[in-house]
C-alpha cells in the first residue's frame, strides 16, 4: 500500500518482518483496488513515486542538515553566553529570549526531519540524533513525537484517527460537518462561537520566568506554523480514500520564499511533505511541479496561498466552525 511505502526507508528490512504474516495472495477475479479508492489516480501517483526515485529526490543532502544542526547550537550557545556576559538587564535579556526561541524552534523542524529519517540513509543514525534534538536540545520525547505524529500522518483531519485534532470538542469545535453535529446534540464544553477568540490564550500560555517565556513563544511560533496547513482544511471522519486524496484534502501549502522556507522549516510544502514523508525537505520544491501536474490532471484541488493568509484563516475556520455550532445548538 502507499502509506508502507511512504513510511519504510528500508522495506527489504521491513519485509523480514512481514513475511511471517503473509496468509496469501488474492485471487485472480478479486480487485486489489478497494472502491472507495481512486484507481487511475493510485496508479498515476505511483508512478510519480517511481519517477521521484529515479531523481534522486529521497536522497539527503548531509550538508544541508549539518548546517542546520551549526546554527541550531550557535544560536543555543550565544543566548547563554549573552546572559552569562551581560546580565540578566532588559535588553541583554531580551536579545538572549529571541536567539533562544529562534533556536529551539529551528531544533523542532529539524528533530521532524530526523523523525522522518530523511536526514541520513541508515535509519539508526536518523533515531540517535533525533534522540540528542528531541531529548537533550528540546526536552521532549522521541518516541512520544514519533508515535503521534506517525498518526497524524496516515490519516490526517480524520476523527478518532488523527491525534491532532484530538482537542475536539474540549477545547474547539473543528470542521463544519463535526461543529453542526455537536450543536444538534447540544453539547458545550467550552464556548465555541468565541474559540477564534480564546485561541490565542489556550495555544500560548501566559508564563513568566525566562525558560518558560522562550517556551511559551516557541510554542506560539510552533502552533501557527502546525495549524495553517491543517485546520483551515476538510476535517471528517475517515473516509478511506487513497493515499494522494487522503492528503490532498487535509493539507495546504504556503507560498516559497528564502523566509518562509526557514520560518515554516520547509512546512510551506506541506502537500510534499505529507505525500513522501521521507523525502528530505531540500527537495520538496523540485517534486512540487511533478505533484501541481498530477493534482491538475485528477482534478485535484492544490492550495497554496501567502504565509499572513495562511495564518489568517486558522482564525477564520475557528470562527466559522464556532458560528455553525451555534446555530445548531440554538437550532428549534
Amino acid at each position: 500500500q502507499d502509506a508502507f511505502v511512504a513510511f519504510h526507508v528500508n522495506k527489504v528490512l521491513v519485509s523480514k518482518y512481514l513475511k511471517p504474516l503473509q496468509v496469501g495472495e488474492l485471487a485472480p477475479d478479486q480487485p486489489s483496488i478497494e472502491p472507495t479508492k481512486n484507481e487511475m489516480l493510485v496508479k498515476d501517483f505511483r508512478e510519480l513515486r517511481a519517477t521521484v526515485e529515479r531523481m534522486g529526490l529521497l536522497e539527503p543532502n548531509q550538508l544541508f542538515f549539518f548546517l542546520l544542526l551549526a546554527h541550531i547550537v550557535l544560536l543555543d550557545i550565544a543566548a547563554w553566553l549573552i546572559l552569562f556576559y551581560f546580565g540578566t538587564s532588559l535588553l541583554p535579556f531580551v536579545f538572549s529570549l529571541l536567539l533562544l526561541t529562534i533556536s529551539q524552534v529551528q531544533a523542532s523542524w529539524l528533530q521532524h526531519d530526523l523523525g522522518h529519517l530523511s536526514v541520513f540513509r541508515k535509519t539508526k543514525w536518523n533515531h540517535l540524533l533525533h534522540k540528542f534534538v528531541m531529548c537533550h536540545l528540546i526536552g521532549a520525547s522521541a518516541k512520544w513525537w514519533t508515535l503521534l505524529h506517525s498518526q497524524h500522518h496516515a490519516k490526517p483531519n480524520c476523527f478518532h484517527k488523527d491525534p491532532d485534532i484530538d482537542m475536539h470538542p474540549f477545547l474547539f469545535t473543528l470542521g463544519k460537518k463535526f461543529s453542526v453535529e455537536l450543536g444538534i446534540k447540544k453539547k458545550k464544553y467550552m464556548p465555541y462561537n468565541h474559540q477564534h477568540k480564546y485561541f490565542f490564550i489556550t495555544a500560548h500560555p501566559a508564563l513568566n520566568s525566562l525558560i518558560s517565556l522562550h517556551r511559551m513563544l516557541e510554542s506560539s511560533w510552533f502552533v501557527w506554523v502546525s495549524q495553517m496547513n491543517h485546520i483551515p482544511m476538510d476535517i471528517d471522519y475517515d473516509k478511506n480514500l487513497d493515499w494522494m486524496s487522503t492528503q490532498l484534502q487535509a493539507t495546504c501549502n504556503v507560498e516559497q520564499s528564502l523566509f518562509n522556507d526557514w520560518f515554516t522549516g520547509h512546512l510551506n510544502f506541506q502537500i510534499e511533505h505529507h505525500l513522501f514523508p521521507t523525502m528530505p525537505r531540500h527537495n520538496y520544491w523540485k517534486v512540487a511541479p511533478l505533484v501541481k501536474s498530477l493534482c491538475a490532471k485528477h482534478s485535484l484541488e492544490y492550495q497554496c496561498k501567502p504565509l499572513l493568509t495562511a495564518f489568517a484563516d486558522i482564525v477564520h475556520s475557528l470562527k466559522s466552525s464556532g458560528e455553525l455550532w451555534h446555530d445548531a445548538y440554538l437550532h428549534k
